[in-house]
């Protein structure tokens, strides 16, 4: 059995009426299982089931994350009352086609004097296969994060006006966007230096991967997690 630290806050914690709980399970039990065993204990609970988020020792993980013994667990209800920084337009992950207009029209500021836009798309090429489509998976909450932080820092980097992302994942096919990235900025080098700074970041440490099919089989591209990419990967972008 592990003993397992688990924090509640705000409305979760109104409803078990305790903020700090300790806890024995199973070892191997994900944080999942830990929700739903909570809920049978604390049934009031319940009306949160598909909106909490997990955590464990101040990160978020998905619902299949295994703490160890000593971990500290948290549940967290839905944020409200905050929103982004002005300079951030929408940052998102999509499973549909990416709506550049819809993109452009994000960072529209009459203090802009330039907008840059850049669309990774899926070529029909590379190092000498034909591809035939490439399909992205990602760590949703984590790479929303990441992608967030992306914004932050090219601001800070760059004093743009505005910036959105959207990353496609599932299957895109030759042609389609899988990434997009708008930014506004007074002035065209800002705007530019920005939108490259960003894709470049998402390369690097967001949680998103891509698959290439090709004439003849398949493999996966890249590296893209918290470490540099192995020198002998390749984009499809």
């Amino acid at each position: 059995m592990n003993t397992v630290n688990i924090k509640l806050f705000a409305t979760l914690r109104e409803r078990a009426r305790a903020g700090e709980l300790s806890r024995e399970f199973p070892e191997g039990t994900t944080v999942g299982e830990m929700w739903r065993l909570l809920m049978v204990e604390f049934p009031a609970l319940g009306g949160h089931r598909d909106s909490v988020g997990f955590a464990v020792n101040h990160e978020y993980v998905q619902g299949d994350y295994r703490p160890r013994a000593g971990d500290e667990v948290a549940f967290i209800p839905p944020v409200s009352g905050g929103s982004d920084p002005a300079w951030i337009g929408p940052i998102k992950i999509v499973q549909h086609r990416i709506d550049l207009d819809e993109l452009q029209s994000a960072v529209a500021d009459p203090r802009a004097g330039a907008a840059v836009t850049f669309a990774g798309t899926t070529r029909i090429e590379n190092a000498g296969r034909r591809v035939l489509r490439l399909e992205y998976e990602a760590y949703a909450p984590m790479a929303l994060s990441e992608m967030h932080k992306i914004a932050d820092e090219a601001n800070d980097r760059f004093s743009i006006v505005k910036i959105a992302i959207t990353h496609r994942i599932g299957r895109v096919d030759i042609g389609e966007t899988s990434v997009a990235i708008a930014v506004s900025a007074a002035h065209r080098g800002e705007a530019f230096e920005a939108c490259r700074f960003a894709i470049d970041r998402i390369k690097e440490i967001v949680p998103i991967w891509k698959k290439e099919y090709f004439e003849g089989g398949e493999l996966w591209v890249g590296c893209q997690t918290s470490h540099p990419p192995h020198p002998a990967a390749r984009s499809i972008e």
